[in-house]
């Protein structure tokens, strides 16, 4: 078998020949009968794949459903955030993923919805079919593992990882990395005696201390893609946008003003004009864009595929909690990148510090 190759995935390049080898780790009934899960207990970890390597895991799709057992439907509703993917390369002793499930494929609140993205997607029925198409290399070893944090409900489990195996490994790929964080609520200001106005646009921010962050990151690669969300937490009949919030970008260890500074939280996603309606497109998109006058729950996608930010030592990936910090909010994100190993241990929130906001 040959190595991972020089070719891309276009459309341009699908005649050209390949030595590679595919494999699939799913969930298919070994019995020959149609139960095509697993059923996962709560607190339980069950490894999904063990795949040896050189490979790259080209392709992930699973689905998950919930066990009533005598339960409300209502309660765990928000197992998107109470179950875990986690992903360990070349058995490193931290994972290079660690994110709550419906957050990797890419809408917060514990939320699943219809949306298509180039590298992520949900699909019909109600989003509830995720899809990660992120390339994922390893030298020697991957493990997909899914962690049930749910405290009552068992869950069934569909998945299939899809990979390829080849002859030997590349120096020059760079593995995947995902992590999830929150501020809840970000470390706004009061608006005291200022206008609706001054709140929102006044102030000054000169050294980004205050920044929401997204990834703190050292080694060498390069970041792929954020997906940001946010729970509108403030009360009032005035107008009420929640942006307005710049990205930064610090490469290397940079000081402040970054290369990369952004203009406000909907021009980072490469939307405009304060928006409110739903968009998907290959790099950016809303999934959820909040009710009435900005209110509730928002989720924002934007991958740089075309535009990956390369970094040679360290990247602190930072956006503005509403224009100078000021707004406070419920705030989460999770980041993609590559880089080499070994990385900063990637860590997640206790399960109780995940869980989404009633509207």
């Amino acid at each position: 078998m040959a190595g991972y190759g020089d070719f891309g995935s276009s459309l341009r390049d699908l005649p050209r020949l390949r030595a590679t080898r595919r494999g699939r780790v799913s969930s298919w009934d070994t019995s020959g009968g149609n139960q095509d899960n697993v059923r996962v207990m709560p607190g339980e970890t069950r490894l999904l794949a063990d795949i040896t390597g050189p490979g790259v895991i080209t392709h992930i799709w699973c689905t998950v459903a919930l066990d009533h057992v005598g339960e409300p439907v209502e309660l765990e509703a928000d197992y998107l955030r109470r179950l875990v993917l986690r992903i360990t390369w070349d058995d490193q002793p931290h994972p290079a993923v660690l994110v709550p499930l419906g957050d990797f494929f890419g809408v917060g609140h514990a939320h699943s919805v219809n949306f298509s993205s180039a590298p992520l997607q949900m699909s019909p029925q109600d989003g509830k079919g995720f899809n990660c198409w992120f390339a994922m290399p390893f030298a020697g070893r991957a493990r997909v593992e899914l962690i049930s944090e749910m405290s009552v409900k068992p869950v069934t489990f569909y998945f299939y990882v899809d990979y390829e195996s080849y002859g030997e490994a590349d120096p020059e790929l760079a593995y995947f990395h995902t992590q999830w964080r929150r501020q809840n609520p970000t470390d706004g200001v009061p608006q005291g005696d200022q206008t609706n106005e001054e709140f929102l646009f006044g102030g000054h921010n000169t050294d980004g201390a205050g920044n929401f962050v997204m990834l703190e990151a050292e080694g060498r690669g390069h970041y792929v893609g954020t997906v940001l969300n946010v729970h509108n937490l403030r009360e009032t009949a005035e107008w009420n946008w929640y942006g307005e919030g710049d990205d930064m970008f610090f490469i290397d260890g940079e000081p402040w003003p970054p290369r990369l500074h952004g203009t406000g939280t909907e021009d980072y996603f490469n939307t405009a004009w304060c928006p409110n309606q739903e968009f998907h497109g290959p790099y950016h998109g809303i999934t959820m864009p909040g009710g009435e006058n900005w209110s509730g729950q928002v989720s924002y996608y934007r991958f740089h595929i075309e535009d990956p930010i390369v970094f040679d030592r360290s990247i602190k990936a930072t956006i503005e909690h509403g224009h100078a910090n000021k707004r406070s909010d419920d705030v989460s994100s999770t980041a993609y990148w590559y880089q080499t190993l070994p990385a900063l241990p990637v860590t997640l929130a206790p399960v109780a510090e995940r869980l989404p906001r009633p509207l």
